[in-house]
């Protein structure tokens, strides 16, 4: 009996790649930067499953390009890389690696909080530029953290890990929005749900955790910027396309808040060239949230499951469209 093709768009940790070898005929790109949409719609022309991450766009083109594919596994929490409608209707499976990753995000979004709240982006420029001449009673200052109130915009299982981590290390208080009421938050944490809009007047810490969908693109903008604090801090570990990133540049140029922080940009990487680079107070890292041992490895078993279990017809372990079942592709 034939194994079943598939094509993975990156490298992976290797216990994802032993385990999809061990069971499939596996086509593995050796390139750093992802494969063009034409070469992947090549690449999984005669495939039964597709390892995509958040750069590989799967769309109808793709899947009418390869009518054997049967499950599409993405190496990621998130999937709006992924037409996930376009794929329920050609009864393709489509996997995803959640629940992995909180801790991990939780404390890249906290790690971002207390550098782009101490300054820590231009002491570092400073010192290395040879600035740093003295002991300043009044230089790279920065926010206090203790007792301040933090906003989580999306109190999902990351936002729970990050508020907790700062109410219980900071003593901060929490208010947060979510489509309905968070028990678990509320009587842990101390936490109050609010509008959108109060929780911006009120925050000096505003950290973001919402998905991405038509709705929140572009959710930060000018306006909301402008409801913040002076002293506030934003930090972003998400989406990039939540963020309108051309008013959030005029927002930390022109003082309307104090500092970013992001893990996240649109586009990544974010060109050379961006105005956000030049701010000193804004700290963007190359959306390392998941760049752990631990946590990649996680992931790597979740997504290495998710395929084999779609290439052979089972339940996904997993699994973004379960309506997809009744309809998969022979």
């Amino acid at each position: 009996m034939a194994r079943p093709k598939v094509f993975v768009a990156r490298k992976l940790p290797a216990v994802a790649l032993d385990a999809i070898r061990a069971a499939c005929d596996a086509d593995v790109w050796p390139e750093q930067l992802p494969p063009s949409a034409d070469e992947l719609k090549r690449r999984v022309a005669d495939c039964d499953g597709l390892v995509s991450l958040l750069t590989d766009r799967v769309d109808a083109a793709l899947l009418d390009a390869a009518p054997k594919l049967k499950v599409v596994s993405n190496f990621a929490v998130g999937f709006n890389n992924v037409d996930v409608a376009a794929c329920t209707a050609r009864g393709v499976c489509v996997g995803n690696t959640p629940g992995v990753l909180t801790d991990a995000t939780a404390d890249i979004a906290v790690t971002l909080l207390l550098a782009a709240a101490r300054a820590i982006r231009s002491g570092i420029d400073d010192a290395r530029g040879g600035k740093w001449l003295t002991w300043e009673p009044l230089g790279w200052m920065g926010q206090d953290l203790a007792g301040r109130t933090l906003g989580i915009v999306g109190m999902g299982r990351i936002g729970y890990a990050t508020a907790k981590r700062l109410h219980h290390g900071w003593g901060m208080k929490v208010l947060y929005t979510a489509r309905g009421p968070k028990p678990d938050a509320d009587r842990d944490l101390g936490a109050t749900r609010v509008e959108l809009d109060e929780l911006l007047a009120r925050s000096d810490f505003v950290s973001v955790h919402a998905d991405l969908n038509p709705t929140t693109k572009g959710l930060f903008g000018a306006d909301k910027f402008g409801q913040m604090k002076p002293t506030a801090v934003f930090v972003n570990t998400s989406r990039g396309p939540l963020v309108d990133q051309t008013a959030l540049a005029a927002a930390l140029r022109d003082g309307t808040i104090f500092a970013a922080g992001l893990d996240v940009t649109d586009p990544e990487p974010l060109p050379t060239s961006h105005e956000l680079y030049a701010l000193p107070n804004c700290v963007i890292v190359p959306h390392i949230a998941s760049a752990t041992p631990d946590t990649r490895n996680a992931m790597a078993r979740l997504c290495a499951n998710n395929l084999l279990a779609g290439v052979k017809g089972e339940a996904l372990p997993n699994w973004v469209n379960p309506e997809a079942g009744d309809k998969r592709r022979a």
